[in-house]
């Protein structure tokens, strides 16, 4: 059985993106993205692999998910379905799902962790993260910044665990 964990930003009104780009720069959030993630499979949505600056992410396996099925990126294995992603995913491997909204919204029933940065500010969003069930999800870790030099925001980075 694959650790399938989810990685996101939120806001308080659970945003996470307009016009298919992120709402905030949060170094040490990025920071914190690049560690956990590299050496792992990524999956995430067409959308969002279109939305970064550099094509697949470097020291990962990036898998795209589509519905066109004629469509091939460099770098990245396509999968046409959540099953057939976890399908090419090597087993009992931690994996990330990265985004995008319909993405994450289709993998929270089946994940066991949420890495969720939450950035205390509301934003105009045309995407959104589900909300977090408190009946099914537990947090095992929670780390509090305020606003400073390096963020305009205060934010938190809280760990999920499946209950």
């Amino acid at each position: 059985m694959k650790n399938i964990s989810i990685i996101v930003a939120i806001a308080e009104n659970y945003a996470i993106g307009k016009d298919n780009e992120l709402l905030w720069h949060i170094s040490d959030d990025l920071k914190r993205f690049k560690k956990l993630t590299s050496g792992h499979t990524v999956i995430m949505g067409q959308n969002t692999f279109d939305s970064l600056p550099n094509g697949a992410l470097p020291n990962r396996k990036n898998i795209v998910i589509s519905f066109n099925k004629d469509l091939k990126i460099p770098g990245c294995i396509m999968a046409y379905s959540i099953e057939d992603a976890i399908k090419k995913c090597d087993t009992n491997e931690e994996v990330f799902v990265i985004g995008g909204g319909s993405i994450y919204k289709q993998f929270l029933e089946i994940a066991d962790k949420i890495y969720l940065t939450l950035v205390h500010e509301n934003f105009e969003a045309d995407t959104f993260f589900p909300k977090i069930d408190s009946n099914k999800w537990s947090i095992i870790e929670q780390d509090d910044f305020i606003a400073d030099d390096k963020s305009k925001y205060a934010y938190s980075f809280i760990t999920y665990v499946k209950k």
